[in-house]
């Protein structure tokens, strides 16, 4: 099968030099680490992903005059599909909505974002241009991969035309805490996380973005998860942490290499220190390059004895050129460069060697292998790949890592010396431990964290994001499961053979959607009449189940020629009135009621329901992440409180319920059917209540879970909408072609 990997930019960079226009690969971690698993594609088995495509735009606007050219060429040559853009669509697009609203906001600097409405219509065009381009080339077993904060909102594009395709997200950059995320405009940050939840599954650099992200999820579109688990719109999503690794080997095996001896000599020659302190990164103020030069100037203030002995090799690759912080940002460093070589050095000795530029390949290996220490100090940064690159080329093991806190790659390279990158002292001290730091120490850490890099390479990341994408496809056959016409067709033909029938129908969540204020849920003119109609039918006895108590269900309910089970099944309704389940008493309510009171006032907007055998606490209308806490915090004294008692807790559709041990639909579905000898049984219902009955009707019933819940029943139902639409057509006797997904 094919991989059909999407970014913003294409691995290769279309360049324009003396009115032709030429190929050339392009730079990057997101470029370089993938291109590295696509290679291994070619080895053996290395299923399910054989052959790949790449998509994305080529760097710059292309003449309609060479477009088929270079479309040609890019296909045949790099496996690679360029989207063109014209360069004003791209200015609002990149340099507008990506680099100056989601790269600040999504690094914690959100007073360098600008909310221009002009910036985030050119993203919804992009978005969309992508989609249309992409959507004319997949094809419906490709693995689709989509890349990083530019194409947010192409997943769910991609979802809503083909719904059944593998669609995986990886964002590369930091998720933000829902206090920072919240500040983009109401419609752009709902829009974003909708854009997103259309992948099967979303990856993330490290934990604490995930769980950023499911937290925005939660508090703003209302979504739980379980163990990294969503269910939207009948699918399971799959949000998870995929710290992204290097190709170790690649770099590991150039220090062999003729190019890198030299490129080693070189630097040896032209660098002859006792200590060399390396950093490295692009122009951008997420990286903390000020900070971590104030640091090394007040290390230099402390230690003036490494005076003439210790030099800082300083290599800025130049970013998003066109963009002012950046252009501001350079003057800075030039400036504050200048100032520390004026301020301490002299004829022979300066104590920045300061370049801006790109560096190649083996030089870069070069500067990694001759560096004692590496300083990687961003403010913000999504994994850093700089850091496990340096590690890398240590052949001998010896060098140490000082690494800042907020870099993703942190969390995987704990023996590095950590250090806050906003606090230049902390910074200066490491420089000064990582010189006295006794080499055995430093192979010791060194060997440890290089062989876990080796182990989690970026092959292994890639791998380990696909098979993901297959598992939770699988998951999601098994969890879905929809009624299918053969179970559609084998129910009608029982239902009209059978002599005796009986229907088991829920009603809250079932036949109508739940309410923020549950008495409010009262049946429409549409549902009784319905449910007359089944009265009205031969043979067939109609039992409505519902937690609520018996006087509103008599009141709703109580003219229509049914059976009722009422409070999960303390009550039971037949053709001779109300009755006990089982003799039960309410002696206990007064002590779990003043519990529920307490949670009541601690989480606004939640209330409680008092039924005659049973205490129900509502959160429907509470903040969800409080409601998640609070709900967490009531289940744990409830399970502690009635652990010797004859008390049973429900966990419901945003409700906590209290019941008497030994009632439930089951056992009061079993009375009803001990009374006749039914042919055809079927049974619908929407939450784990309902799983008490599924659970113990007969292998020839017909049980229907409404919803996403995991199940005893046989097939599901999307929601109460397709219930109605079910119920109606089995009433008129024309199931054929409903509900076929």
């Amino acid at each position: 099968m094919r991989l059909v990997v999407v970014s913003n930019r294409l691995p290769v960079t279309i360049e324009k030099k003396n009115k032709k226009l030429n190929i050339k690969e392009s730079a990057g971690g997101l470029v370089s680490g993938l291109s590295s698993y696509l290679q291994s594609l070619h080895g053996p088995n290395l299923e399910p992903v054989s052959e790949y495509l790449w998509i994305g735009w080529p760097g710059l606007e292309v003449d309609e005059l060479y477009q088929s050219e270079i479309k040609e060429r890019l296909l045949s040559q790099y496996n690679s599909f360029p989207i063109y853009l014209s360069e004003d669509v791209m200015e609002n697009f990149y340099q507008g909505f990506c680099n100056k609203t989601i790269w600040p906001l999504f690094h914690y600097f959100p007073s360098f974002a600008d909310y221009k409405e002009e910036y985030w219509n050119s993203y919804q065009q992009v978005n969309k241009q992508f989609f249309d381009q992409i959507i004319e080339l997949l094809k419906p077993d490709d693995y689709l991969w989509i890349h990083d904060y530019h194409l947010m909102l192409l997943p769910k594009l991609i979802r809503e035309k083909m719904p059944n395709i593998k669609i995986g997200f990886f964002l590369h950059i930091p998720f933000p805490t829902y206090e920072v995320y919240s500040l983009l405009p109401s419609k752009w940050r709902i829009e974003i996380l909708e854009g997103l939840l259309g992948a099967d599954v979303i990856g993330f650099h490290i934990h604490d973005y995930t769980q950023y992200f499911l937290r925005c999820a939660l508090r703003i579109i209302g979504l739980d998860s379980d163990l990294g688990r969503i269910y939207y719109k009948n699918r399971l999503i799959n949000v998870n942490t995929f710290p992204m690794g290097i190709d170790y080997d690649k770099f590991h095996s150039a220090l062999s290499t003729e190019g890198y001896k030299q490129e080693r000599i070189k630097l040896k020659n032209s660098l002859p220190f006792e200590k060399i302190i390396l950093s490295i990164d692009r122009l951008d103020y997420t990286k903390g390059i000020l900070n971590r030069l104030f640091a090394y100037e007040l290390f230099l203030d402390n230690n003036p004895d490494w005076k003439n002995k210790i030099k800082l090799v300083l290599q800025i690759i130049p970013s998003r050129i066109g963009v002012d912080k950046y252009g501001r940002l350079k003057k800075q460093i030039d400036e504050l460069v200048g100032r520390i070589n004026g301020k301490f050095g002299n004829i022979d000795w300066a104590p920045i060697s300061y370049q801006y530029g790109f560096v190649e390949f083996e030089p870069l290996t070069a500067l990694y292998s001759i560096a004692e220490i590496m300083l990687v100090t961003p403010l913000r940064d999504g994994m850093n790949l700089i850091s496990k690159e340096y590690l890398a080329c240590k052949e001998d093991k010896i060098g140490v890592l000082i690494l800042s806190e907020m870099a993703g790659s942190s969390k995987e390279l704990g023996e590095a010396i950590i250090v806050n990158p906003n606090y230049k002292e902390e910074i200066a001290a490491a420089i000064e431990t990582a010189i006295r730091m006794p080499q055995e120490v430093q192979i010791q850490k060194n060997t440890i964290m290089q062989q876990r890099l080796q182990r989690y390479n970026v092959v292994r990341w890639a791998r380990d994001f696909i098979t993901t994408m297959d598992e939770i496809d699988n998951e999601q056959k098994d969890f879905t499961s929809n009624i299918s016409d053969d179970f559609v067709q084998k129910l009608l033909a029982d239902y009209n053979s059978a002599e005796r029938r009986i229907l088991f129908i829920d009603y809250d969540g079932t036949l109508i959607p739940y309410n923020t204020e549950p008495n409010k849920a009262v049946p429409d003119e549409n549902i009784i009449n319905m449910l007359k109609r089944f009265t009205q039918k031969e043979n067939l006895e109609v039992v409505l189940l519902s937690g609520r108590d018996k006087a509103i269900l008599e009141r709703w309910f109580g003219n229509l020629n049914i059976q009722i089970i009422a409070e999960h099944g303390a009550w039971i309704k037949t053709k001779k009135g109300w009755e006990m389940l089982k003799p039960l008493s309410a002696a206990w309510k007064p002590q779990i009621k003043a519990i529920l009171e307490i949670y009541s006032d601690r989480l606004p907007g939640s209330f409680i329901e008092e039924k005659e055998f049973s205490l129900a606490w509502h959160y429907r209308k509470s903040e969800p992440e409080l409601a998640k806490l609070r709900r967490r915090e009531l289940t744990d004294q409830l399970l502690n409180l009635t652990a010797n008692k004859e008390l049973q807790i429900l966990k419901g559709h945003k409700v906590i319920e209290i019941r008497s041990v030994g009632i439930n639909k089951g056992l009061a579905g079993l009375k009803i059917l001990s009374d006749n000898n039914y042919d055809f049984i079927a049974a619908i219902g929407d939450d784990w209540t309902d799983e008490d009955l599924f659970s113990i009707l007969p292998e020839n019933a017909y049980t229907i879970i409404v919803g996403h819940l995991h199940s005893f029943a046989k097939c599901r139902i999307e929601d109460y909408t397709k219930v109605i639409e079910f119920l109606n057509k089995l009433e008129a006797n024309s199931i054929s072609n409903i509900l076929i997904n």
